[in-house]
């Protein structure tokens, strides 16, 4: 029995509507701070107090941390019935779904899973055995070339066409990219491997073709959940309706606002278009936040009702607090990080721990200046980001040698661990490999085959090794211990200058290791979801000031939050234009000012240096410029003259402002030579226009820009 009959006083109302409405297609617009975690939480408890069996949910994040969360949280509401509800990411549901019905598609539930470092490593045996690599040839990097095949699986679109679009530079090599995307999609389904990209396009294949496996899986879920819809790509969408097609009792929980993850794949539109998807949808917004003060919600409502297309939504608070966000505009970076850094100062004078500030930013580079500072003052900071655990290379040559008692047709992995052996280089790796990827015994192919005289004592190490391996039990804490000691010199010799530092990582290796019963399950999770290593993980309990990218800060919170390098030019990037990349870049400012409990402070340099080594007078970033005067205090130091720092609204025009159109025009109003005024970018004069909705235009201050009339505000100035 639950332990609450109701959950009314628990919940606010937009909450409570959320968790019992359980018929139908639900969109939950949870607005920053406001609860949407405890939503889902509360609502898996609902359904399963309302009868609901808990094999019949299934909750979708993006992590596996937040689904092992949300359930723990809702068994501690109701019983631990809720271990029996399926919780994962869109990956692990697909992965043991595939390794269920797999065999509907043609392959078998012995396949492994790649990571990006080991689908980079395969484009590069390929590179190589195309002849596409050399010392001359500059075709583009394994990095480039797997960015592209992921992008155009992830969007949902042709390779060639992405090239075209996103990679214009690279356009040369498209019948070579085209023909190593080819390649690799066979060396994985010849070894038995699938990248991440592929779970999902099998996931949905498989739903899609298979009409018995559609209707097995969604007669099981008849009650999906998915968190954070605003980041799911086409595909994922593509599951979730097809997962849900023969009830559509789905909920998906959101925020468009934070929609800032375009570069993965992600798509803004599925949360926009959900309702037409889902057809009945109904849309619950939740507005009251639980984590800011009022001052701060009034500033990030007003950085997004400037956004073009949104779901409209106020956020509010009951909290306590009337300091207003603070605006500065420092000198250069030097004076911004000496500003932020006696502001920190002051803070802890206030009682404020270190570890409960964070600075942010759009891009990694932006906190040199702050990073030098910080290390001659001796102040302990933590910059966010870095490889995972079993992303490291030592890491990776351990993790080969145990994937290979799960597939033994892994080439990649067989030529990792040969070129350990010191004296094999490539070519002969490669011979090696060809040769016991044939055989019916890999195992038996490697111990008969004739070992060079230059690295037979170390070839002869991996046949005992593999030998010890399949005579051991079966227990991956046992087999990890025999790897590990096979390695320990192998180890020694690949990285003499670190090895002790990298020691941990293999100690941490046992101790996560020790928790599995099977050796699958543990190769799965630490390709699905790897664990962070000592190095990189996420900790409060030290004080120690946070330095994140906006993007890695998301879902996270801090009592003061400082937001750097908000200058033209930089936030937005560059690259921005008018547009989709342009609402996005809001997003990221509103996602950033979001973070902040208490204190937020929003800066930018006025001078930066150019590529050129030359420094150049910037203006604050536009989307600061056109926020309202009342949502922030401006702040002056001593040091700032009167010529320092001014608003743009007080800027004097040198002659009358036009007169400016109120109607909306239409791309036919826009004739060559027509003067227009952009609400940033100011006056400026139309050089071309492209149905249907695409024009140039020279802006007297800000150069040629490529606009699009549904979102750049443009009006005619009437001569």
């Amino acid at each position: 029995m639950s332990k609450h009959s109701s959950y009314q006083e628990e919940l606010n109302d937009a909450q409570y509507q959320a968790v019992s409405t359980t018929k139908g297609p639900v969109l939950v617009i949870a607005g920053a701070g406001s609860g949407k975690t405890r939503t889902l939480v509360y609502r898996v408890a609902h359904l399963i107090n309302s009868g609901i069996e808990p094999e019949s949910i299934l909750l979708l994040t993006f992590t596996r941390k937040s689904s092992q969360e949300m359930l723990w949280r809702s068994g501690r509401i109701i019983s631990d019935s809720c271990s029996r509800v399926t919780g994962g990411t869109f990956h692990s549901v697909a992965n043991m779904l595939l390794r269920k019905f797999g065999t509907r598609l043609g392959f078998g539930s012995g396949f492994t899973i790649i990571d990006r470092g080991d689908a980079e490593g395969i484009i590069n045996l390929l590179k190589s055995s195309l002849q596409l690599s050399g010392p001359k040839k500059k075709f583009p990097s394994k990095r480039a070339v797997i960015n592209m095949i992921s992008g155009s699986v992830n969007k949902a679109r042709s390779l060639e066409d992405l090239i075209f679009d996103e990679y214009n530079h690279l356009i040369e090599f498209t019948d070579d990219i085209l023909l190593l995307q080819k390649h690799y999609q066979i060396f994985k389904v010849d070894h038995g491997l699938m990248d991440y990209d592929d779970l999902l396009v099998n996931w949905k294949r498989l739903m899609a073709e298979d009409i018995e496996a559609r209707e097995t899986i969604s007669e099981r879920y008849q009650y999906i959940m998915v968190d954070e819809y605003q980041d799911t790509n086409l595909i994922q969408a593509e599951i979730v309706r097809l997962a849900a097609y023969r009830h559509d009792n789905v909920m998906v929980v959101g925020d468009d606002s934070q929609s800032i993850y375009s570069f993965r794949g992600a798509d803004f539109y599925n949360i926009m278009r959900f309702p037409d998807v889902f057809p009945g949808t109904k849309v619950i917004k939740l507005e009251e936040n639980y984590r800011s003060t009022q001052p701060i919600l009034s500033l990030t409502n007003d950085i997004i009702s400037k956004a073009v297309e949104k779901y409209t939504k106020t956020l509010f608070t009951k909290i306590d607090g009337t300091l207003k966000p603070a605006l500065f505009g420092a000198r250069d970076e030097r004076s911004e990080a000496d500003f932020v850094l006696g502001r920190i100062e002051e803070l802890q004078a206030e009682g404020m721990n270190l570890n409960e500030i964070a600075v942010l930013f759009r891009s990694g580079f932006h906190s040199f200046k702050l990073e030098l500072e910080l290390t001659s003052r001796a102040i302990q900071f933590e910059k966010r980001g870095g490889l995972k655990l079993t992303e490291s290379a030592h890491m990776k040559d351990v993790l080969a040698v145990l994937r290979l008692l799960i597939n033994p047709i892994d080439n990649l992995s067989w030529n990792r661990l040969l070129l350990s052996i010191d004296k094999v280089g490539p070519k002969t790796a490669q011979k090696i490999t060809a040769a016991i990827s044939v055989a019916n015994d890999p195992f038996s192919a490697l111990a008969s085959y004739p070992a060079g005289r230059t690295w037979k004592q170390g070839f002869d190490g991996l046949v005992k090794l593999y030998r010890d391996l399949l005579n051991s039990e079966a227990k991956p804490s046992r087999l990890c211990e025999i790897a590990l000691k096979w390695y320990q010199p192998v180890f020694e010799r690949l990285y003499p200058d670190d090895y002790p530092k990298r020691q941990k990582d293999l100690e941490q290796l046992k101790t996560i290791i020790a928790s599995y019963d099977d050796l699958q399950s543990f190769i799965d999770d630490t390709t699905l979801d790897p664990p962070e290593s000592d190095l990189t993980a996420y900790t409060n309990d030290v004080d120690t000031l946070v330095l994140s990218t906006i993007h890695s800060a998301k879902g996270l919170e801090w009592d003061a939050v400082f937001v750097i390098g908000l200058a033209d030019g930089r936030f937005p990037h560059s690259s921005a234009f008018p547009g989709e990349q342009w609402e996005e870049e809001r997003r990221l400012l509103y996602v950033a000012a979001t973070r902040a409990r208490k204190n937020l402070y929003l800066t930018y340099p006025r001078e930066l240096m150019s590529p050129d080594r030359t420094f150049k007078r910037v203006g604050m970033s536009p989307f600061l410029a056109e926020l309202s005067p009342g949502c922030y205090e401006v702040i002056k130091t001593a040091s700032e003259n009167t010529s320092g720092f001014r608003f743009p609204s007080s800027r004097k025009l040198s002659r009358p402002a036009p007169r400016l159109k109120k109607k909306k025009a239409a791309l036919a109003d826009f004739a060559r030579g027509c003067r227009v005024n952009h609400p940033f970018f100011g006056t400026g004069t139309v050089h071309k226009t492209t149905p249907p909705r695409t024009l140039d235009v020279a802006f007297d201050r800000h150069g040629m820009k490529t606009l699009h009339l549904d979102y750049a505000r443009l009006t005619i100035i009437d001569s």
